[in-house]
């Protein structure tokens, strides 16, 4: 049965949640050593060699018991998986709205039609700079990802500790913002 992604993260299943973020983990880490186009044909060939390798043995104990199950991949071979024009319709105007939000927000910030939302932004960009001088992409999203498996649990967990501690942070902060 298939659950949700937060089913995922909070391990309800957790051969499944280890099965993704491991798979997930190791096709980061080999990202960060071979590049794009090798991971893609590495995986792409490991999916082939473990088609063709089911193939061949059910083919050879087809022959051994002489049974006539046909194809293994045959309910696979006849599923329709085109998309439809509603789904390409559907998808594509959600890419077209967020792309023109996107644009006309950052064209808002580049022209400074708000000063202070403007000043924010570049103190965003200047504290990015530092991040970025710290850690590549690869890192940060390996970071995420471990981060999305780790942190709901923990605080599912510890959820009174970490709201007790977060509320005293807050209150520090709204304090000093104050004075």
């Amino acid at each position: 049965m298939q659950g949700s992604p937060i089913d995922l993260l909070y391990w309800r299943n957790v051969k499944q949640s280890g099965a993704v973020f491991s798979s997930v983990l190791l096709l980061l880490f080999s990202l960060t050593q071979f590049s794009v186009v090798s991971v893609g044909a590495y995986l792409a060939l490991a999916a082939l060699s473990a088609s063709i390798s089911f193939r061949i043995y059910k083919s050879v104990l087809q022959a051994v018991q002489k049974t006539d199950e046909g194809h293994p991949f045959k309910a696979y071979l006849e599923m329709e998986i085109a998309l439809s024009q509603d789904q390409i319709s559907k998808y594509a105007d959600r890419i077209l709205l967020y792309s023109n939000t996107c644009m006309k927000e950052l064209r808002r910030l580049f022209l400074v039609q708000d000063l202070i939302d403007s000043l924010k932004f570049a103190v965003l960009m200047w504290l990015l700079t530092y991040v970025g001088a710290l850690f590549n992409g690869l890192t940060l999203l390996i970071l995420a990802v471990v981060s999305m498996f780790t942190m709901p649990l923990v605080y599912e967990k510890h959820q009174a500790q970490i709201d007790q501690y977060m509320g005293l942070i807050r209150t520090h902060v709204n304090s000093v913002v104050g004075k």
